[in-house]
């Protein structure tokens, strides 16, 4: 039997998904700068994971407004979710922060071991 309370919701979900998307889209998008600026191999990285990144940064945007929403993050709590965008990697520091915190939903209690009669 599963228990509703502890199942993650579906912005929760999204808000995570899209903040590790949008890490790694920074990550394929600094890996490509490394190859047009220091390399020197072109900007074939560039051109790929500019568009995604763009993409993914967009998103994450929107969904971080309908998650500050959602679960009525004061306005704090969203200027931080939305400024963790620009800094390299800082929305999976974020997003951990926020569920760490409760501000992704309810902390779910940990189990307790139940004695053996």
């Amino acid at each position: 039997m599963t228990d509703n309370a502890a199942a993650p919701s579906l912005p929760r979900t999204i808000f995570r998904v899209v903040a590790f998307a949008e890490a790694l889209s920074w990550l394929g998008l600094l890996i490509g700068m490394y190859f047009k600026w220091i390399a020197d191999a072109g900007e074939g990285g560039v051109k790929v994971f500019g568009p995604i990144h763009g993409t993914i940064f967009v998103a994450y945007v929107l969904v971080s407004l309908w998650v500050s929403r959602a679960y009525r993050w004061d306005a704090k709590t969203t200027v931080l979710a939305l400024a963790s965008a620009i800094p390299p990697f800082c929305t999976v520091v974020f997003e951990r922060w926020a569920e760490r915190t409760g501000r992704l939903g309810a902390v779910a209690p940990a189990a307790q071991a139940q004695p053996a009669s």
